[in-house]
């Protein structure tokens, strides 16, 4: 038995940082229901061919999921959303900011309609301050956070060899999708 075995997640996510903390999720156990748009799906999809045919970036963030497509613009696609979130334990999404709640999917929403359910907001700036608004992907965050120690680096009269060990002590902390913790541990705050 897995640690998240009987658990179910619903997930409106693309690219890598909610697919990669679901994956995450899924691999100790629980069934994720990943929503995808109708036509092409999560864009990631189509990065490549060189998974029999698939997205080598798509399948191995995607692995071990059920994915179901939603047209979430209509009302009944909206409506079968919610009847799979009235008996989910999680709800995952990292759409662009603001549109999850333009749904009618914020957290007081689903809140009403399944008061046990965990709602992770995965965003790369979080909910307030001046960035709240902006789409953010995880090397762009990545090089935002490497590049005010690569400045004061290049400002310094370090050796070389000192810095190319802070350079690899800053990369080596840098996290590339903690989100999958951020819901492990609003789970384990449940169970």
């Amino acid at each position: 038995m897995r640690p998240l075995d009987g658990i179910t997640i619903v997930a409106l996510e693309h690219v890598i940082a909610a697919p990669f903390a679901t994956r995450q999720l899924a691999d100790l156990g629980a069934r994720v229901i990943k929503i995808e748009r109708p036509g092409d799906g999560d864009f990631a999809r189509h990065y490549d061919e060189r998974a029999k045919g698939m997205s080598s970036h798509f399948t191995w963030v995607n692995r071990s999921k059920e994915s179901l497509t939603l047209d979430l613009k209509q009302d009944a696609a909206l409506s079968i959303l919610k009847k799979l979130l009235q008996t989910a334990d999680i709800f995952v999404q990292n759409l662009a900011p603001g549109a999850a709640v333009r749904m009618g999917l914020s957290p007081e929403a689903l809140q009403a309609i399944n008061p046990q359910l965990i709602y992770c907001n995965l965003s790369g700036y979080g909910e307030d301050g001046p960035y709240r608004d902006k789409k953010a992907y995880d090397l762009l965050i990545q090089s935002e956070a490497v590049s005010s120690p690569l400045r004061a680096l290049r400002m310094s009269r370090v050796k070389r060899v000192s810095r190319l060990r802070i350079l690899r002590q800053v990369c080596i902390r840098i996290p590339t999708s903690w989100q999958h913790y951020c819901c492990a541990r609003k789970l384990a705050r449940v169970r």
